[in-house]
């Protein structure tokens, strides 16, 4: 009862998060596109989207947080946690410096265009490389979100990031004040939102393990007297997958930018955002999951992810059939007529939503070393199966072929080959 209760807290928060964030992102785009034209918005939406390109930024640190904090029975006192804390902070702030760096290697070296194809628009390189070394910069604030899901309070992690989306508006609302101007760096908003959010996220799970965020902050510098763990064992496995799955599931709209129109671009990039209030929910909830699934490994357990897919599979497609319904009232308020979405891209996320939903439960279960070795091979398998049936068939559907590519290669290469592994580990436990 206890973990269906943190499930369904954090699907609520987050179904309520993102009804409240989905009315603001409404207006928001509708700020953009009608201050700023469809164009503006396109490159909003691309320059937004490149943290989703690079969510190896941690270099696998969260699944050692995770399973360190939601493994000890006392992490206030527990010294494991803390030097696991200073690892993290060691690890994500080297990784966030090099993230700054390469920002601007690509700007001196006038590779964004080539990066980011036809969407970016003329000065759009200054943004994107503002973007980025804001993001790098702020990175090690994001050791606090993984320490909230270690300690199970994936409901609080997932009310406080309800505060992005106001200050998304918030800088949104500035830039429209400034004028055309501002039109090249309206994605900065949503970069300087994530740290602010970030930054609040860390405060308080720095308060609700005290002392420990503190004193593992002090340690940082001290590498030689205070040594971290060792994370090798699940970094590595857990980073290859992080780099391996955007490749495959988060280049859409760079594909669209070079082979398909800037209108199917902004088509894309709307249909993702109403569907991503649903993949968040889906997201939040699943999560949940890990620490669970992490203590009871720890404990000597094993538990059945098979109850959680059935019903994350039926709710992801229960949520995505809903929004199908009042999709055309949404996209009339935010588009005024300037985009539409067309039935083959809408369909094709109602799918995406549904598979998306029934891999979380097996994906949480398993994240221990043997887990996550194991789904490195069927991931480098999905990635030229994805990228490549979406090469293809951009031309003949669309904007919905990146989701359709997608949905087929999670299928074969997630959701069935995950299915196996975990009856399989089950049938050896027993």
């Amino acid at each position: 009862m206890s973990i269906w209760h943190t499930v369904g807290r954090s699907a609520g928060i987050q179904i309520a998060v993102s009804g409240g964030s989905g009315l603001l992102g409404i207006v928001t785009s509708r700020l953009i596109i009608s201050h700023f034209g469809v164009a503006a918005y396109g490159q909003y939406g691309l320059l937004a989207s490149l943290p989703a390109l690079i969510p190896f930024a941690d270099l696998g640190i969260a699944a050692v947080i995770v399973n360190n904090i939601a493994g000890s029975k006392h992490p206030a006192t527990d010294d494991t946690v803390r030097r696991t804390i200073t690892s993290a902070f060691r690890v994500m702030l080297t990784s966030g410096l090099v993230i700054a760096a390469v920002s601007l290697l690509l700007y001196v070296s006038g590779l964004w265009p080539v990066v980011l194809g036809e969407g970016l628009l003329p000065g759009g390189e200054v943004a994107a490389t503002l973007c980025l070394i804001v993001f790098g910069l702020g990175l090690p604030l994001g050791v606090g979100s993984r320490v909230l899901v270690g300690l199970g309070r994936n409901p609080l992690q997932t009310a406080i990031q309800g505060l992005t989306a106001p200050l998304v508006f918030l800088w949104v609302l500035a830039m429209v004040a400034v004028g055309s101007a501002a039109a090249n760096y309206l994605a900065i908003a949503s970069y300087l939102a994530l740290a602010c959010v970030l930054g609040t996220m860390l405060l308080v799970a720095s308060r609700l393990l005290r002392p420990q965020i503190g004193a593992a902050l002090r340690d940082v510098p001290r590498v030689r007297r205070r040594p971290g763990v060792p994370v090798l064992h699940l970094a590595w496995p857990m980073l290859v997958q992080m780099i391996a799955l955007p490749i495959a599931m988060q280049t859409g709209r760079i594909q669209l930018s070079h082979r398909g129109t800037t209108a199917e671009l902004a088509s894309y990039n709307l249909a993702s955002q109403l569907f991503g209030i649903v993949l968040q929910a889906i997201y939040t909830a699943g999560v949940a999951l890990w620490p669970y699934y992490a203590k009871a490994r720890s404990d000597g357990e094993r538990v059945s992810p098979a109850g959680a897919t059935a019903v994350f599979t039926a709710g992801g497609l229960f949520m995505g059939l809903a929004l199908t319904v009042v999709l055309p009232f949404v996209v009339k308020i935010v588009a005024d007529g300037a985009i539409t979405l067309d039935l083959p891209l809408v369909a094709a996320f109602v799918l995406f939503v549904t598979i998306q939903a029934a891999k979380y439960p097996l994906g949480m279960y398993m994240t221990d070393a043997k887990g996550l070795k194991f789904q490195l091979v069927p991931i480098f398998i999905m990635i030229p199966l994805t990228l490549g049936l979406s090469w293809m068939l951009i031309p003949v559907i669309g904007s919905a072929a990146p989701v359709l590519a997608t949905c087929v290669s999670v299928l074969l290469c997630q959701v069935a080959p995950n299915i196996w592994w975990v009856r399989r580990d089950l049938a050896v436990a027993r």
